[in-house]
């Protein structure tokens, strides 16, 4: 998981606070929200907006908050001393930087989450229904992939934190998005790990339903590839995405370059030995 990114400085200010300061930051904590914006600072303290962004500007410099982006704060936990910038929880953060459009936490950010990859992921990846351009926050890499309204399906609520969850790909969805998108989940060997680790826990009748739904001819194929080298599906779901074939074919894995032999079956080009995708049953 991405580490919450913080920085000192031996010269920073007294984290003091005066009354309007104090006010917003219980009441934040309350509300169980750390993370916030100058809306909230407007209705918790009752300012209008350039007095709410003045007492932001003194809270940042006291390290009492740290600023995301403009209008977008973080409180910092006291407990940090005198550090003065702060991401917040990488995933919180995720969640606001997509401006409360429709989303979910996706790609590797979900496969980690789900317990699916074994390596520590350094960016964090969000779908969203808003074209979001990619932010470095404190260290702390945030990507969006712009998903159409009616493609955001497949998402459950996670809890990041004892007090806020935030909404995530399902296993299904996010074994359907890295097949769509491997270049954003270390590619599709990567994928099939995380499918083979959770195979006991997917329903590979659902796994079928979203890629149909979804309707992209590539997934089409690497899913019923993987199903059935893995023999984790049973003949009547392969058969419903082999209806769904075209006749044209589709690289395994576009990471990978652009040759190994082809595969009639799913309309692929093999571009990742089927011995090596084996071997993740024996890891």
């Amino acid at each position: 998981m991405p580490k919450h990114i913080v920085s000192t400085s031996s010269h920073a200010p007294f984290k003091t606070v005066g009354p309007r300061t104090a006010l917003l930051t219980t009441t934040l904590y309350d509300r169980a929200r750390t993370t916030f914006t100058l809306a909230d600072v407007e209705e918790i303290t009752g300012l209008n907006a350039a007095s709410a962004r003045s007492l932001m500007r003194s809270a940042a410099a006291r390290g009492i908050v740290s600023r995301l982006k403009p209008g977008l704060f973080v409180l910092v936990p006291p407990e940090l001393g005198s550090a003065r910038e702060f991401s917040g929880n990488p995933y919180i953060t995720a969640r606001a930087l997509a401006g409360g459009g429709d989303y979910y936490i996706s790609h590797s950010s979900a496969m980690e989450l789900h317990r699916m990859v074994t390596q520590p992921q350094f960016v964090v990846f969000t779908s969203a229904s808003k074209r979001l351009r990619s932010k470095t926050i404190h260290g702390t890499e945030f990507r969006f992939v712009h998903q159409k309204p009616e493609c955001l399906f497949g998402a459950t609520r996670h809890w990041v934190t004892k007090q806020e969850a935030v909404k995530v790909s399902d296993l299904h969805r996010t074994i359907i998005d890295g097949l769509k998108h491997p270049e954003y989940c270390g590619g599709v060997t990567e994928v099939a790990k995380g499918l083979w680790i959770r195979r006991a826990d997917m329903k590979p009748a659902r796994l079928v339903d979203y890629a149909l739904r979804l309707g992209v001819g590539a997934v089409i194929r690497r899913l019923g590839y993987l199903l059935e080298i893995y023999g984790i599906a049973a003949r009547a779901d392969l058969e419903r995405l082999r209806a769904a074939l075209t006749a044209t074919y589709a690289l395994l894995d576009p990471l990978m370059p652009h040759e190994g032999t082809y595969h009639s079956g799913w309309r692929l080009r093999l571009n990742i030995p089927a011995d090596e995708l084996k071997a993740i049953r024996s890891t």
